[in-house]
């Protein structure tokens, strides 16, 4: 099943105009400022559950087209390795089995190992042939660039309402710098979260115990996150 004609469109970010280029040769560049494929609207007793989110790591709105799409997002803006989360990067057009075939992957990430593009799609749905199928040729022509693919479906519930909490954080200039730079300087590995955040007693404990937060959400501290978060929960520092 070798695709023999494969080409990518990109919508450009600054002149909505589509360029079309051979899938070998279009650049992680080009991809990172274009705009989403398709658009989407809210309307009454719509199937999916379209919306926008503000990722940290982008200090921009990317658009999602149902909750697990949000849900991996809140998942990349966490990760530390990624640096850019494009949404509908690209429509992938090649011919498969002499009929050419169309298929718009949900998310680029630009991370540090190199591209990923992500397709999200419900666990109980991959079985289907026709999902397997797309999915399959996508991974190929992916995979032959040298770039990651892959098919994200429901993560645990506990490690999804923990990251969900945290990033509510996520937004730095919420956080003074001074109190940052005590919390870093100060002995919490090995702390338990209801302990940490009398840490600094100058200050008030639920500044304290937001700005921790924050600090989890950026990897500087640590916590076990797939068991609920709890104030028994030891706090550990990056080495």
């Amino acid at each position: 099943m070798a695709p023999s004609v494969t080409t990518v469109h990109v919508r450009r970010r600054v002149d909505g105009e589509v360029a079309e280029r051979p899938w070998a040769e279009v650049s992680v560049d080009l991809l990172r400022v274009a705009e989403p494929w398709r658009t989407f609207r809210w309307y009454k007793e719509q199937k999916h559950y379209s919306g926008i989110y503000w990722a940290a790591t982008t200090r921009d709105h990317v658009i999602y087209e149902s909750r697990l799409e949000l849900t991996r997002l809140l998942f990349a803006d966490f990760d530390p390795s990624v640096q850019h989360i494009v949404a509908q990067p690209f429509l992938l057009k090649s011919v498969v089995g002499g009929k050419e075939r169309k298929h718009i992957p949900d998310y680029l990430l630009i991370t540090d190992q190199g591209p990923v593009v992500v397709d999200v799609k419900p666990l109980r749905r991959l079985a289907k042939p026709e999902v397997a199928f797309t999915f399959d040729w996508t991974r190929q022509e992916v995979e032959s660039r040298g770039w990651r693919y892959e098919v994200w479906s429901e993560p645990s519930p506990e490690l999804l309402e923990n990251i969900r909490f945290l990033a509510g954080y996520r937004r730095d200039w919420l956080f003074s710098s001074d109190l940052l730079d005590e919390l870093r300087s100060s002995e919490l590995d090995g702390v338990a979260l209801s302990s940490s955040a009398r840490m600094l007693p100058a200050r008030s404990e639920p500044e304290v115990k937001a700005a921790i937060y924050h600090l989890l959400w950026i990897h500087h501290l640590t916590v076990d996150l797939e068991h609920p978060l709890s104030p028994s929960h030891v706090v550990r520092t990056r080495s």
